[in-house]
């Protein structure tokens, strides 16, 4: 029993490990390993919550635990990266060699999502506001979509860094906007109450198929619009 204790934290602190590794990555500008690591933390994150409730043993510590990790993978990394792209974005002749750090602001905003989150019992079977994961997701995927992209118009939005402050700016807004976003998790079997998930879960693939790397921002994006639609039109 007492080893059943210890995996769901043991799960949350390689989390946090897989978020140190990216951050050294990140550091390298190798931003395809860091992206690597950061999926696996946060694919770990998910598991941390379902063996603790498998081995009945969740827990205030493992909330704070849980929490004091996604704060490394899921706001530190994130802050970094937009660091770095704001940095290579800049003008060189630019003397405003403060913009970059603007990039923190993710960090701060997914810091009080996280504490919020702690605290706000309306969350326990929706999100309200954008899951620290998903806007990690996206801002990782940022870089990724700047490399392998062959358009010139992708490329110019990427390296303006007026674009990365706005996208830096609203990442931070929507973590924390009173927004209600569906639930990713299937509860049960039946077509009708996860309608929705199976609609996005089948977006998400063909988005995957069809654009690899740049699908990333667009599913967080999908999620966000179907969940305003759902909250508009389809929820009773």
């Amino acid at each position: 029993m007492q080893i059943k204790k210890h995996i769901p934290n043991s799960i949350t602190l390689l989390n946090l490990f897989c978020g140190c590794i990216a951050l050294v990555f990140v550091s390298e500008l190798n931003f395809e390993v860091a992206f690597f690591f950061v999926s696996l933390g946060i694919f770990l994150d998910f598991f941390d919550g379902f063996f603790a409730r498998l081995f009945k043993v969740a827990g205030p510590l493992g909330l704070q635990l849980d929490s004091l990790a996604d704060m490394v993978t899921s706001g530190v990394v994130p802050g970094f990266v937009m660091f770095w792209l704001l940095k290579q974005g800049q003008d060189p002749a630019s003397a405003n060699l403060f913009l970059p750090y603007l990039g923190f602001i993710i960090t701060l905003g997914s810091c009080y999502r996280l504490a919020n989150f702690n605290i706000d019992t309306r969350q326990t079977d929706s999100f309200i506001g954008l899951p620290t994961p998903a806007n990690t997701l996206f801002i990782m995927s940022l870089p990724l979509v700047l490399h392998y992209s062959d358009s010139l118009i992708t490329l110019e939005i990427l390296s303006n860094q007026w674009i990365l402050l706005a996208i830096t700016l609203f990442s931070a807004y929507i973590l924390n906007a009173e927004i209600p976003l569906f639930s990713l998790k299937i509860k049960d079997f039946t077509l009708k109450k996860n309608a929705l998930q199976i609609v996005f879960l089948i977006l998400c693939v063909l988005l995957l198929i069809f654009f690899q790397y740049l699908a990333v921002p667009l599913v967080i994006i999908t999620y966000i619009l179907l969940s305003v639609i759902n909250n508009k039109f389809l929820k009773k």
